[in-house]
């Protein structure tokens, strides 16, 4: 079949058909995945066309497969959490689902709670494995979407469920099927797909999963799942490593649009956000994340990273409020007593913190120098200078200028004869063994004792 591309203005060639290949043995890419090595990346130098969609957002795992690396969510938690989900999406809703497990009655009473809310992102959708007395946990809970898991890779298919490809997805198809016989949209989790058979077993499944699409007319969604954080973003890698390369197989010779192909990827190999922002320019509408990252092992792609990349891609946040992500890592730490690694971007303690004096003397002279963007206005959180050996006049005039009451005109200068004695009571700590930065409550301590003016601006 032969198709007029509107958005590049050719004739495309449509009429791709591949056939399962069902092999005796498994192909566990062995060249690839030495389990004794590092994996290796290869290369075939095929390029495939960017082909960023009209329209991208984001979805969430947090109540899912985040949930599945720490202790479980109280429904409390959840509802705190989803509302604050809402939120960051904006009115756009920029976060358009979030998925939640169906298996405790914790986690059926926190779908109902969160469905009471009446808020229309982001869509409460679920996850089973696929098999249909899960499936009775979908029509109990009457939702519109849920997530099957459907593995891909010999590792999966021959060694964890000890069936052949063709079992297996004989097996996917008809537990996709029970899902539309009841009108509910199936979420097909291609797991370990960057090990798996791209030819021989992924694009046909996509393809026969295209035809009951057609057949039913029900959107059927494929979730592109990185299980093990193999993904690689560089231009001409080979399969089955290659984001590239999978999601424009995915679209192109699967014919699945855009809009219905979803990255999830994990941490394993630090490319979980690159290869989403990847799967994003080659054609996938959706990538999925969690907050804060957090998932199992190294984690997922987080949630406050997509929409950083969202607004550097398109140019605007469409409405998110990024303000919420603060409150989101706030909450994680006091409430759910989760400590973030201080030097995370954006929700770290640190990450908009300087210790150097002479980071200290530029920010004082334009917070640009040092500052990645407005993180006050942005973030709601303000630039900061921590107190320790290498802050020097210039990092403790930065502090005081942002810390006192300043009653005087004009900010303090690093030079004036107050800083000078502060620096000198610093320079005595370190010299005597200090190692620690200097808290706010010591520095206090020691502005009301050596320096009565400052004192007063407290």
């Amino acid at each position: 079949m032969i198709l007029y591309n509107e958005k590049r203005n050719l004739l495309e060639l449509w009429k791709y058909q591949y056939s399962l290949q069902d092999v005796e043995e498994p192909n566990l890419y062995r060249d690839n995945y030495s389990y004794d090595e590092v994996p290796k990346v290869t290369f075939n130098y095929r390029l495939v066309p960017m082909n960023c969609p009209n329209e991208v957002w984001m979805t969430d795992t947090t109540f899912r497969d985040g949930q599945q690396s720490r202790a479980p969510y109280t429904v409390e938690q959840i509802v705190t959490l989803y509302k604050m989900l809402h939120r960051l999406g904006g009115p756009k809703g920029k976060i358009r689902q979030s998925e939640f497990f169906l298996y405790s009655e914790t986690d059926r009473k926190a779908i109902r709670a969160c469905r009471d809310l009446g808020l229309e992102f982001p869509e409460i959708t679920g996850w089973i494995r696929a098999t249909k007395e899960d499936f009775k946990l979908v029509k109990d809970m009457e939702l519109q979407e849920c997530g099957i898991l459907t593995s891909c890779s010999d590792y999966h298919i021959f060694h964890k469920l000890h069936k052949t490809r063709k079992e297996a997805m004989e097996g996917y198809l008809d537990i996709v099927k029970e899902a539309l016989e009841l009108g509910i949209r199936p979420r097909c989790h291609f797991e370990d797909i960057t090990r798996a058979d791209f030819y021989g077993f992924v694009v046909p499944f996509a393809q026969e999963l295209h035809r009951l699409m057609l057949e039913y007319q029900i959107p059927i969604k494929i979730r592109i799942c990185d299980t093990m954080g193999y993904g690689v973003p560089y231009p001409g890698a080979s399969l089955p490593r290659s984001v590239a390369g999978i999601v424009y197989g995915i679209n192109h010779f699967g014919q699945f649009p855009s809009e219905l192909i979803e990255w999830h990827g994990h941490n394993d190999f630090y490319k979980a956000v690159v290869n989403a922002t990847t799967a994003w320019l080659y054609g996938s509408s959706v990538v999925n994340c969690t907050l804060l990252g957090i998932g199992e092992r190294t984690g997922n792609t987080p949630l406050e990273a997509m929409v950083m990349e969202y607004a550097q891609m398109r140019g605007t946040l469409d409405g998110m409020d990024t303000t919420v992500i603060t409150e989101i890592a706030e909450y994680y730490e006091k409430e759910l007593d989760y400590k973030i690694p201080p030097r995370t971007p954006y929700v770290g303690a640190d990450f908009n913190v300087t210790r150097a004096g002479i980071h200290a003397d530029g920010v004082a002279k334009d917070e640009e120098i040092y500052n990645i963007f407005n993180t006050a206005k942005i973030l709601n959180r303000p630039l900061g200078v921590e107190i320790n050996k290498n802050s020097g006049s210039a990092g403790i005039a930065y502090w005081l200028n942002h810390n006192l009451k300043n009653k005087k005109e004009g900010t303090i200068e690093k030079n004036e004869p107050e800083v000078l004695v502060l620096k000198e009571w610093v320079d005595k700590q370190y010299e005597n063994g200090r190692v620690s930065y200097i808290s706010k409550e010591e520095l206090i301590a020691a502005i009301k004792k050596w320096t009565p003016g400052f004192a007063a601006m407290l």
